[in-house]
């Protein structure tokens, strides 16, 4: 029970920091400037430009779609809580008297993408969204061939191209700054900080190397029994410890430089993950 308040409390905070952030990318920088993003936001920015009705009313509405396809595709606990954010920065918008910040446009596509961004990326890191197009691009992609990064491409390209014909290719050309800008934070936001990578190892020194990694890097390894497929003259290929490992992105040099005083021969294969949890991925080196 004291687990689950606590991820309840932690996912609560981020969705709470993420609306804060999306409200003020919105509000003091993108529309007193008259700027659009993509996704559902940049079609409710559009709507409201276009017609009379609050943005607010629009973010809430338009979104309702994609959170009952939410519902059916991810599921219950996934869409209430992007009610609950998309709601709350609905909210965040009508009341809260965020300061303009800047009217210079290159600023305010950058900078707006960037606070719009990163409210995006802590609402997904607390388990909700607070823009309904990656739900549908997720059901798209499991439709189609085609990835999450390529229907949301090209959902905002038609977003971009009726904006440029209802409003002005500038205001088209500035929204794809914003919008370039805010993918990236949404990246960083959830990825976070360091950025991991997976780091498979296969050297006939597996035994050293798994040490070293231990005691001098302080991480964990999982050992994976396998045989060497390529062996000369048709001899039976013999047996080797297959080691796996995860590393912070500044630890690469060290561990490549560390396993190649071991083996030089070793083959190192690596491979970037989007986040982890447990485990040693975060102990200091042990201490003895």
């Amino acid at each position: 029970m004291r687990l689950k308040f606590l991820n309840f409390t932690k996912n609560f905070l981020l969705v709470v920091l993420g609306v804060i952030s999306a409200g003020f990318g919105l509000k003091g920088f993108l529309l007193p400037n008259a700027f659009i993003d993509g996704g559902v936001t940049g079609i409710s920015m559009l709507v409201a430009k276009l017609t009379d009705i609050p943005l607010p009313i629009l973010l809430v509405c338009i979104n309702i779609p994609f959170l009952v396809l939410g519902l059916a595709q991810i599921g219950r606990n996934f869409t209430i809580k992007s009610i609950i954010a998309i709601s709350g920065l609905a909210l965040a918008i009508s009341f809260i008297n965020y300061p303009v910040v800047t009217s210079d446009k290159l600023l305010v596509a950058v900078f707006g993408g960037f606070f719009l961004g990163g409210g995006i990326g802590l609402a997904v890191r607390g388990g909700a969204v607070l823009d309904g197009t990656e739900v549908l691009a997720i059901y798209l992609s499991r439709k189609t061939g085609m990835t999450v990064g390529d229907v949301i491409l090209v959902f905002n390209i038609l977003i971009f191209s009726v904006a440029a014909y209802l409003l002005s290719v500038e205001i088209a050309l500035y929204a794809i700054l914003t919008y370039l800008s805010a993918s990236k934070t949404v990246d960083f936001a959830i990825e976070g900080i360091e950025e991991y990578t997976g780091v498979t190892i296969i050297s006939a020194k597996s035994e050293e190397i798994r040490q070293m990694i231990i005691k001098k890097m302080g991480r964990g390894v999982t050992i994976y029994v396998g045989k060497r497929g390529y062996t000369p003259n048709n001899e039976t290929p013999p047996m080797v410890d297959i080691i796996y490992t995860v590393v912070t992105r500044l630890e690469i040099a060290r561990l490549q430089a560390e396993v190649e005083d071991i083996d030089p021969q070793a083959f190192i294969i690596m491979n970037s993950i989007k986040d982890t949890k447990g485990g040693m991925i975060k102990k200091r080196p042990l201490k003895h």
